[in-house]
């Protein structure tokens, strides 16, 4: 699609999955979740439980690896009629205190471009999730030197972006927003009036995932984050 970023002043990165790994971790979690509750259930309905044990805490824990654990205790206790061992319960915590430690993998490209735009914009994280954990991968990030602010959220609707922009004086006709998901990252910002890029990961939660009567199409996409460069460069 045409698109014109003459009058881009702030650009906006989403971190998990845009800039570093992180589903991925989740999804191994999963994995090792439902091997140690498979006495009890088949791997799909384990999987099932879960998801809609995470979504109806939503509004109670957030988002991010400390609710996801508290959802996966929950579950086994569902999934096991209270029956679930002390040990196994001690293993979920072991599984997230190992989410936490992870170490933080770039994605590719991600100096490449940032070394490119810090020059030229005013760069700054939106992301969402427990702050903790955030502020603590974007530590290790290495990457703090090229943003001029960091904004952790509870969510990422379009109320949430224009209660920031107007914090943060950003007129929403210079403000560019880089994301991995649709959901999150694209289509609230659209619904504000601003730009978006989407960024595709290889794996999405599937509480970030759109329906195609859902998806505008007056956003770019492109397949790596360096294609950027060929637009804002």
């Amino acid at each position: 699609m045409e698109v014109d970023f003459t009058h881009i002043k702030v650009v906006a990165f989403d971190a998990d999955d845009t800039l570093w790994v992180n589903e991925t971790y989740f999804r191994e979690t999963e994995e090792a979740f439902a091997a140690l509750l498979e006495g009890y259930e088949t791997k799909n309905q384990i999987d099932q439980e879960l998801f809609k044990t995470e979504i109806k805490n939503l509004d109670c824990y957030g988002y991010g690896v400390k609710g996801f654990v508290l959802s996966m205790v929950e579950s086994a206790l569902e999934i096991s009629n209270q029956q679930v061992p002390q040990t196994t319960i001690s293993e979920i915590l072991k599984l997230g205190k190992k989410m936490l430690d992870e170490p933080v993998e770039l994605l590719d490209g991600v100096i490449e471009v940032l070394g490119e735009l810090k020059n030229k914009y005013r760069l700054i994280v939106l992301t969402k999730g427990d702050l903790l954990d955030q502020e603590r991968k974007i530590e290790r990030s290495g990457l703090s030197e090229f943003f001029q602010h960091v904004e952790v959220l509870s969510d990422k609707k379009a109320e949430n972006y224009l209660h920031l922009l107007n914090h943060l004086q950003i007129d929403v006709k210079e403000f560019l927003m880089i994301g991995n998901s649709l959901k999150s990252d694209v289509l609230p910002i659209l619904e504000i009036g601003a730009q978006a890029v989407h960024v595709p990961f290889h794996t999405t939660w599937k509480h970030e995932e759109v329906s195609m009567e859902e998806d505008g199409q007056n956003y770019l996409k492109i397949s790596k984050l360096q294609d950027i460069l060929s637009y804002l460069i």
